[in-house]
């Protein structure tokens, strides 16, 4: 089973306090890329793998999505979604992404913002998501980028004419890694950019576009603190169709 960090007390009420979980999609600054890879979702059937708040449900359904499923290992994290939720057409369950089980051939999109790093077996879960979408189904994906899961150890860190220098601890080692964010001993998995574009390829997946993502110019003279993601890339950004 996939752990379960976002019901911990001192993680959700940390994590409760990031701009994405106070102003939603709008809060999140890989927002405007993410939504530049989604098909038109008039008439679509939705399922969100880590919906959390359930920010990106509403959206789709304010879009025309024709019905949106929310799945997370997180009750704490549904309860809210459910509490801001007043449309029939979106459903919630508790569902663990490691032994995820859908319907076949019933969704035309599946979208994931930030989860699957947290996911150690991802091919079955890419399987069942292969199979659950119609032929011609879209899945839309970010992920903590690969660079980010393998930072530099603390006694590494430099800088360089005034920037940040990252060197990075063993980026070819894939597997397990530990983080204290929020919370001591947050467990994500590493795996390259390579290992995965790969793994979507072997399935049957038609890989549409891949972005390593960078702050605009306009978000950073709006926020100087996202100066520092274009040293390296926090995010990896992926759209592909079955």
């Amino acid at each position: 089973m996939a752990q379960n960090i976002y019901d911990d007390p001192d993680f959700l009420a940390g994590y409760s306090q990031l701009a994405r979980s106070v102003s939603g999609l709008d809060g999140a600054a890989e927002w405007p890329s993410m939504r530049a890879l989604l098909p038109d979702l008039r008439g679509c059937r939705v399922v969100d793998l880590g919906c959390g708040f359930g920010w990106f449900c509403r959206w789709a359904r304010e879009q025309g999505a024709a019905s949106v499923l929310g799945l997370d290992v997180s009750e704490q994290m549904l309860a809210h979604a459910r509490a801001a939720t007043g449309d029939e057409t979106i459903a919630y369950q508790t569902a663990d992404l490691e032994t995820l089980e859908l319907p076949p051939v019933l969704f035309d999109l599946a979208y994931s913002s930030l989860a699957l790093h947290y996911v150690e077996h991802l091919a079955p879960l890419l399987t069942t998501v292969h199979r659950a979408l119609v032929p011609g189904g879209h899945l839309v994906f970010s992920m903590e980028h690969p660079i980010y899961m393998a930072p530099s150890r603390p006694e590494w860190l430099g800088t360089e004419d005034g920037r940040r220098v990252w060197p990075l601890d063993q980026y070819l080692i894939e597997g397990k890694r530990l983080t204290d964010w929020f919370a001591k001993g947050v467990v994500k998995y590493h795996r390259t950019i390579g290992t995965t574009l790969t793994l979507l390829i072997r399935l049957g997946f038609s890989i549409r576009h891949v972005q390593e993502w960078c702050p605009t110019a306009e978000q950073v003279a709006a926020k100087p603190e996202l100066a520092q993601e274009r040293d390296r890339p926090m995010f990896l950004l992926v759209a592909a169709q079955r």
